[in-house]
C-alpha cells in the first residue's frame, strides 16, 4: 500500500476515533460510540499489516500473538462482572504502557529496523521520542499495577506515606529528564536502562501515597498517561494512527481528570503528583458505630414507598456487587402503577469509575430520561418524600459539608439527607471505600435495611 493511501485511511480510522470519543460521551450513544472505535482500531490493523513491504517469517508470530492476544482480550471482558470493571481498566493500561517500553527498547537496540539510525548513531529527535515514551510507559506500568492491587483489595487502599516521599518523587523526576539529556549526548545503553527502571519505581511512588477516595482519579489519569505513552512511541514509528489514537487518548484523559478533580474537590496537581498534600483517609470509625440507628425491613421500605409521591434512587458500589439493578427495575415499575415519580440520581464518581452506574442501569433497561446527575437533581431531595440508598456510601455522607476534617470535606454530595424519610440499604455500618464513618446512618429520618441490596430489594418488590 503506497504511503498516500495509508495516511488517508490513518486519517479515516482518527475519525472514527474522534467519533468514538464523541459518543462515548453521552449513556444514549454510547453503543455507537463503541461501534466507530472498534471500526477505527480494525482499518487501521488492517492498514498497518498492508504497509509491510517484506513479509518474513517473523509475520507469522506477529499474527499468531495478535490472535492470542486478542483472545485472552475477548476472554477477560467477557468474564469479568461489571463491579470488577475499574481494575480490569488499570490492568490494560498497564499492558498499554508495557508496550510502549517494549517498542522503545526495540528501537533503540536495533534503530536501523525503524529507519532511526544506527547502533550508537540515531537520530536525536528519534532518542528524544523513545525516551519519553518508554519513561512515561514505564511510570504508566507500575502506576496501573499498584491501582489494580488497590482496586482489587490484594493491597490496602488506605494511603501508603513516608517522610520525605514527594522529595524523593521530586529528586528522581529531574534525574530522568536529566538522564534523557545524557543520553542524547553520549547514546549510552546504560543510561537507557536506568531511564527505564527509575520510570518504573516512580511510577509506584506516585500511586502508593494515593488513598481509595480518589482512586476514581488515578484510573483516568493513569488513562491519560497510556494515550501520551503511545502517542511517543507513534513519533518514533512514525505512525499517523498511533499518534492520533494516543494524543486523543492523552488528551481526554486529561480532561476527564480535571473535570473528576473538580467535582471532588481535589487538587488536580496533588493527585497527579502523588497526592501532594492529601489528607489523611484512614479515619477511624470507633465510637460511631455505637451510635443508635433506626432498623427497619422490606415491609416498612414498601410502605413508605407505596405511600410516597417522589421517591429518589442514589445506586452505589453495593448494587454492583449484588447485581441489584435488576431486581431495582422491577421495583421501580411496581411504585409507577401505584403512581409515585421515580427518578435515579447519580453521583460523578459513584461506583468506581465514572459511568459505572449509568452503564448498570443501561443494562436493566432503565430510560435515560429518569437518570440525573448530581448537580440536575440534587436541589430535588429537599420535596422528596423518600430517598432509596442502594449501597452509596461516600457520596452520600455529609460530612463533605461540615467537616474540615475529613478527607471528603469539600466534595459535592448528594444531599439525601434533605429527604422526608431515607431508606439506606448496606449489608453493616462498615465504612466506604474513603475509610470514613456516614453521618447519614444515624440521622433522625434514616432507615436502615441491613442486607444484600438484591436480596432486601426483591423483598420490597414482593412487598409491594
Amino acid at each position: 500500500m503506497s504511503a498516500n493511501l495509508s495516511a488517508l485511511f490513518y486519517l479515516i480510522s482518527g475519525i472514527l476515533f474522534i467519533l468514538a470519543l464523541r459518543g462515548l460521551s453521552s449513556p444514549e450513544t454510547s453503543r455507537q460510540g463503541n461501534y466507530f472505535g472498534i471500526a477505527g482500531m480494525i482499518i487501521s490493523i488492517i492498514v498497518t499489516f498492508l504497509s509491510i513491504e517484506n513479509f518474513g517469517p517473523g509475520f507469522i508470530y506477529v499474527l499468531l500473538f495478535l490472535l492470542i492476544g486478542g483472545s485472552i482480550g475477548a476472554f477477560i471482558a467477557f468474564k469479568i462482572p461489571m463491579t470488577a470493571m475499574p481494575e480490569l481498566v488499570a490492568g490494560f493500561h498497564s499492558l498499554v504502557g508495557l508496550a510502549a517500553v517494549f517498542v522503545a527498547i526495540s528501537a533503540f537496540l536495533k534503530p536501523e529496523v525503524f529507519s532511526l539510525g544506527t547502533v550508537g548513531n540515531i537520530k536525536l529527535a528519534s532518542l528524544i521520542e523513545m525516551s519519553i515514551g518508554a519513561a512515561i510507559g514505564a511510570i504508566t506500568f507500575s502506576g496501573s499495577i499498584i491501582a489494580f492491587l488497590k482496586l482489587r483489595g490484594i493491597m490496602s487502599g488506605a494511603p501508603i506515606t513516608f517522610k520525605g516521599q514527594h522529595f524523593i518523587n521530586l529528586i528522581l523526576g529531574f534525574t530522568i529528564i536529566f538522564l534523557i539529556y545524557y543520553l542524547c549526548i553520549s547514546q549510552s545503553s546504560n543510561i537507557f536502562w536506568s531511564v527505564v527502571i527509575i520510570s518504573f519505581l516512580i511510577g509506584v511512588l506516585l500511586i502508593i501515597p494515593i488513598g481509595g477516595a480518589d482512586m476514581p482519579v488515578v484510573i483516568s489519569m493513569l488513562n491519560s498517561y497510556s494515550g501520551w505513552a503511545a502517542a511517543g512511541i507513534g513519533f518514533t514509528l512514525e505512525n499517523t494512527a498511533l499518534i492520533i489514537t494516543g494524543a486523543l487518548v492523552g488528551s481526554s484523559g486529561a480532561i476527564l481528570s480535571y473535570i473528576m478533580c473538580k467535582g471532588m474537590n481535589r487538587s488536580f496537581f496533588n493527585v497527579i503528583l502523588g497526592g501532594w498534600g492529601a489528607t489523611d483517609q484512614a479515619s477511624s470509625s470507633e465510637g460511631k458505630e455505637q451510635k443508635p440507628v433506626k432498623n427497619g425491613n422490606a415491609d416498612d421500605a414498601a410502605f413508605l414507598m407505596k405511600n410516597a409521591s417522589s421517591v429518589i434512587i442514589v445506586p452505589g458500589y453495593g448494587m454492583a456487587v449484588a447485581q441489584a439493578q435488576h431486581a431495582l427495575r422491577e421495583m421501580v415499575d411496581a411504585l409507577k402503577k401505584n403512581g409515585v415519580k421515580v427518578s435515579y440520581a447519580i453521583h460523578p464518581v459513584a461506583g468506581r469509575m465514572p459511568g459505572h452506574m449509568n452503564v448498570l442501569l443501561a443494562e436493566a433497561n432503565v430510560p435515560y430520561d429518569e437518570v440525573f446527575e448530581l448537580e440536575e437533581i440534587n436541589n430535588d431531595f429537599a420535596n422528596c418524600d423518600v430517598a432509596y440508598v442502594i449501597g452509596a456510601n461516600d457520596v452520600t455522607n455529609p460530612v463533605a459539608k461540615s467537616d474540615p476534617q475529613s478527607p471528603i470535606y469539600g466534595m459535592p454530595v448528594l444531599d439525601v439527607e434533605k429527604s422526608k424519610s431515607v431508606l439506606f440499604v448496606k449489608r453493616s455500618l462498615s465504612p466506604g471505600y474513603a475509610g470514613i464513618d456516614n453521618d447519614l446512618f444515624y440521622r433522625d429520618n434514616t432507615l436502615m435495611l441491613f442486607s444484600d441490596a438484591k436480596k432486601m430489594t426483591e423483598e420490597i418488590v414482593k412487598s409491594l
